[in-house]
């Protein structure tokens, strides 16, 4: 019933197209861009209800009081002390080794504001743990949801990320002015 509604809701009423070439491993890193606004994370839930599959994803701690705190638990919310210096990368690479089923969601920019800076958690998470890295872009001009792409990391991290950079260079974010490569 849930995923019906999604369906619904997503595909029929706001006219999103879905465009999947790449299968769903059962161990990986989404890599979602570009992420210029929070009815991202809407679109991403509701992606996520019509697929059925399960996804965790990170976000700054601030969001977890209660009751959302909770509410972003249960739908696969990790809080980021962003504050701090922690071992994030190497407890999550751990994790994903550990477990039957890993399904990490990153928005490499790290904030909804322009940032050509990217974060490189997802990248060192998906080496350490010897997973794959899907490219996923939210194009709101084509309103499409879009994984033409695996990539494996091949240890050249400013090479790997620059060509994970380009396939994002067409997207168009909800307020486009806030995404650079």
């Amino acid at each position: 019933m849930w995923q019906r509604f999604c369906q619904w809701l997503l595909l029929k009423c706001m006219g999103w197209r879905i465009d999947m070439t790449q299968s769903m491993p059962d161990k990986c890193v989404v890599c979602l861009a570009p992420h210029t606004s929070n009815w991202d994370f809407i679109i991403g839930q509701l992606y996520a209800g019509v697929t059925g599959i399960k996804f965790n994803f990170l976000m700054k701690a601030e969001w977890f009081f209660w009751p959302l705190g909770a509410w972003f638990r249960h739908l696969g919310g990790i809080p980021v002390k962003r504050d701090r210096h922690t071992s994030m990368t190497d407890n999550l690479a751990t994790k994903a080794a550990e477990m039957k089923e890993f399904r990490l969601c990153v928005t490499p920019e790290g904030t909804r504001k322009r940032n050509p800076e990217w974060k490189k958690g997802f990248y060192f998470i998906a080496q350490k743990a010897g997973i794959p890295i899907l490219l996923y872009g939210l194009d709101y001009e084509r309103k499409l949801i879009q994984c033409t792409k695996t990539f494996v990391p091949t240890g050249d991290v400013d090479a790997d990320v620059h060509e994970i950079k380009q396939y994002f260079k067409d997207f168009k974010g909800k307020r486009p002015e806030n995404f650079a490569i």
